[in-house]
């Protein structure tokens, strides 16, 4: 089993190796381990060209970088996650530039369910700040299984979403961008190790021998984008990485979301953008995404009716309208349900006496 990481390593490490050549030279070659035995001249002539990859000397180095690898993965406990393997993200195959390893500490299922990415500004504000710890909660109360957080342990938004998962008992992932034999920023240390203690993972495709430069950073945005069904950008200013992330994820044709912003906010401008140039649909609570994206919610409706107290005709009717749509401003509901803005006005105020609803900043009515 070792032999055979060893080889994939070796093979995936190979400079201009993609899913598309590997699988060509695999079909001809049946095997990494046949690959790499082989000498550069009856390896040519079986695959009908000539490159530095298939130079003697070239894949004797790979092969002694990735037993190199070998002894640290294996002191370490860490996965590997090979392009044909079963345990394979099934999502990010579908991308042409993923990595053929991956490297991950932790036990997360990365095709179970549905997953999300969150990613945002390192400057964060406490608006975004507050909105992805209610989006994440509003996602693990009500969609029927859990969601799974992806992020990339950075400040600000990324590690706002990880602690939020965490808190809410849903499962997260980590994308670095370096290898395993550190953590960076170091001051998510700590919470690197609640990721993996919770059910998550933290997932690279760099080894540890790797040098960690700038270049990884954006690199690494394609397995965040690519590992998930959509990708929220919740605060951002006209340039960064999270835009990238957002671009990269309209490029696999995976759903954008993005909260929306004052126009005078520096954080806000690359999500006011996305949304003015239709990369992302404006969101403002979780709510929003599990209806666009369709998850299944749990059944809660009939166990809520129960808790409340006799309801009026129209009582009704404004509690049958937020539990479906989450929350409302009072001009939905006059329209929703046809009622007069002043009358509805004093419904709603004996409703907040009776418990029934809760009045939010906007002028937005949910459920107690």
């Amino acid at each position: 089993m070792e032999s055979s990481i060893k080889y994939r390593m070796a093979f995936a490490s190979l400079k201009g190796m993609n899913r598309f050549l590997a699988m060509e030279i695999l079909r001809r070659t049946e095997t990494e381990e046949a690959f790499f035995s082989m000498n550069e001249r009856r390896l040519s002539a079986m695959l009908g060209f000539n490159n530095r990859i298939l130079g003697d000397s070239y894949r004797n180095e790979a092969i002694v970088a990735a037993e190199k690898e070998l002894d640290f993965i294996s002191a370490n406990d860490i996965r590997t996650i090979y392009f044909n393997d079963e345990a394979y993200p099934s999502r990010l195959s579908e991308c042409d530039d993923a990595p053929l390893m991956l490297f991950g500490l932790g036990n997360c299922d990365l095709n179970k369910g549905r997953t999300m990415a969150v990613v945002g500004t390192r400057h964060a504000t406490p608006y975004g700040l507050d909105f992805v710890t209610r989006m994440i909660e509003s996602i693990a109360e009500k969609v029927a299984e859990p969601v799974t957080i992806v992020s990339g342990l950075a400040f600000g938004i990324d590690i706002a979403a990880h602690r939020a998962a965490i808190k809410c008992g849903l499962p997260t992932v980590a994308v670095l961008a370096h290898g395993l034999n550190m953590i960076y920023p170091a001051q998510h240390r700590s919470a690197a190790i609640d990721i993996v203690k919770s059910g998550g993972m933290l997932l690279t495709d760099y080894r540890s021998s790797d040098a960690v430069h700038k270049g990884n950073f954006v690199a690494r945005n394609r397995i965040v984008a690519g590992l998930c069904d959509c990708t929220v950008v919740v605060e951002s200013a006209d340039k960064g990485g999270a835009l990238i992330t957002a671009g990269i994820a309209s490029a696999y044709n995976r759903d954008v979301f993005a909260l929306p912003g004052r126009i005078s906010d520096r954080y806000s401008a690359g999500c006011n953008r996305l949304i003015s140039d239709n990369v992302a649909a404006l969101i403002e609570s979780g709510d929003n995404i599990i209806d666009m994206m369709h998850w299944p919610v749990k059944e809660v409706e009939s166990t809520q009716r129960e808790l409340f107290p006799v309801l009026t005709d129209d009582e009704r009717l404004v509690v049958d309208f937020l539990v479906e749509k989450g929350e409302a401003q009072i001009n939905q509901l006059s329209v929703a349900l046809n009622r007069n803005v002043a009358k509805l006005m004093a419904l709603l105020i004996e409703m907040e006496f009776k418990g029934i609803v809760i009045t939010y900043p906007g002028g937005r009515y949910r459920l107690a």
